[in-house]
């Protein structure tokens, strides 16, 4: 019996790993301008603008409107995307991670 409760107590010390999700072809919006878009009218939020607010990060509008957002390395792997990215709009991400807080700790980040 104190071999089991023991058990129990030190997994509730480990918390579960959280899965990694994706969300494909995602709208990809900066944090500043993130209240500025819904889903309907994101595609119109320009290259040059997400460029301007690199500072304040990145996220992704996810299908309900609700945005995510990116943690610093995926706010880097962004901002190196969209400098790359000959596209004048419609920026569109597939991004792998793990959510948490309304915060994704990206694994991997590729503008579609």
């Amino acid at each position: 019996m104190k071999l089991l409760l023991a058990s129990i107590l030190i997994a509730a010390l480990f918390p579960l790993a959280a899965a990694a999700e994706t969300w494909s072809s995602a709208p990809l919006v900066d944090q500043n301008c993130s209240a500025k878009f819904t889903l309907k009218d994101a595609d119109t939020h320009t290259r040059s603008c997400a460029l301007s607010c690199a500072s304040s990060g990145y996220g992704i509008l996810t299908s309900d409107g609700t945005f995510l957002k990116l943690d610093d390395a995926g706010s880097k792997k962004a901002l190196a995307a969209l400098k790359a990215s000959k596209k004048s709009d419609h920026l569109r991400a597939t991004v792998t991670g793990e959510a948490a807080n309304g915060t994704i700790k990206v694994q991997s980040l590729k503008l579609d």
